[in-house]
């Protein structure tokens, strides 16, 4: 570990230590002692691999906006700070390497206050520590803890909040006046609950940082596509539609219907049902489509009212469950003929009781046989 890293971590697990993490007063003053004492020959790219740990591309990429620095009193106290907070020597250096003005940031000024901040809305250090790995620049500005302090209650807990910054800091970096605030409050009026919110934005947490107007425009193509507010698939709608152009959703469109040969009716039944289908790639769609209609014959319009076969893994799930039932089929093993949309949309422990365990004496190899084509289809 480098040599300030060890230092100051050793002092931490000192048996003379009364706890594993340093109080804020005692924190402060060990981060104030530099390292070097000849600030004039402080080499900024030297620091950055030997004290913080970067590769030498990164330092050389990171030492750009650092070569006002003339002297490491201040970046050596931005790294005893987050030893303190308990970030590895791993995590300090690609917080480093993704923000270098990091290392300018004022430990009194901002730092603490910060932490001190965040600790009074019941974050502990490890989980103050996790939000330092991912916000990076938006930690070193106080309207960090405003922006934990709205969304904490939003989200349930810290965890959920934490996933959603973990696809990306902009709730940290955006302006929660103007942008997070009134996105929550305009998804709301459009009848989405807070879990839904939670829920459409933990997979793409731009939906509360892009601009407002942005956000309405998403709505209002939802609303064309026949979805309107208050509807419960507006969730499913949105996270379709989001960041799409309307040329592309257009396109979309078009593929659905000359691929499964819907009328305009039968692919916006589909659509509502189930929006995410404006997701799945070209590719997918055609070969649900060479499956479903040539080798099990549905016809356009049963798939047009049960979209929702689209969305499920074709080779984990839907042709394994078929080859079953129409081997059962064969063998006379079935009293009854089920429908294709029941066997692939009951759960797979209803599958297995229904269809594989009955019949282990006169079909022994039928369970390892569908549990090798799931699993392989799983992999694919």
């Amino acid at each position: 570990m480098l040599r300030l890293r060890e230092c100051f971590v050793s002092y931490i697990i000192s048996p003379s230590s009364t706890s594993s993490i340093l109080p804020l007063r005692r924190l402060l003053s060990a981060a104030t002692a530099p390292v070097s004492t000849n600030p004039s020959s402080f080499a900024v790219e030297e620091y950055l691999v030997g004290t913080c740990g970067l590769t030498r591309p990164q330092a050389l990429k990171a030492s750009k906006k650092l070569s006002h620095l003339k002297s490491p009193a201040n970046p050596d106290a931005v790294l005893a700070f987050l030893a303190g907070l308990g970030l590895s020597g791993a995590d300090a250096a690609a917080v480093v390497a993704k923000d270098p003005l990091f290392l300018c940031a004022g430990v009194d000024k901002t730092l603490a206050p910060v932490v001190a901040g965040l600790t009074d809305l019941g974050l502990s250090h490890p989980e103050i520590a996790r939000l330092v790995s991912l916000a990076h620049y938006g930690f070193r500005t106080r309207s960090v803890v405003s922006k934990v302090q709205y969304c904490l209650p939003l989200f349930g807990s810290f965890d959920n909040f934490h996933r959603t910054l973990r696809r990306g800091p902009c709730l940290i970096s955006s302006d929660l006046g103007k942008v997070i605030k009134p996105n929550v409050e305009f998804l709301r009026e459009c009848g989405l609950s807070d879990c839904d919110i939670v829920k459409l934005c933990i997979p793409a947490p731009r939906m509360l940082a892009t601009n407002p107007e942005r956000l309405r425009a998403m709505v209002a193509c939802a609303e064309r596509l026949g979805i309107p507010r208050g509807s419960g698939m507006l969730r499913q709608a949105l996270q379709a539609v989001a960041f799409l152009g309307k040329e592309k959703i257009a396109a979309k469109l078009e593929y659905l219907k000359n691929t499964f040969r819907w009328s305009d009716a039968e692919v916006s039944i589909a659509v509502c049902k189930a929006p995410m289908v404006l997701r799945k790639s070209k590719e997918s769609l055609k070969g649900r489509s060479e499956f479903l209609l040539s080798e099990v014959g549905l016809e356009p319009m049963y798939i047009a009212h049960r979209p929702i076969i689209l969305c499920l893994s074709l080779e984990g799930r839907v042709r394994p469950r078929y080859y079953v039932v129409k081997f059962l089929k064969q063998s006379g093993l079935l009293g009854r003929d089920p429908s294709f949309y029941t066997a692939v949309m009951v759960t797979e422990k209803a599958f297995m009781e229904k269809f594989i365990c009955p019949h282990k004496k006169a079909a022994p190899h039928l369970a390892q046989d569908y549990a090798t084509a799931c699993k392989r289809g799983d992999a694919d």
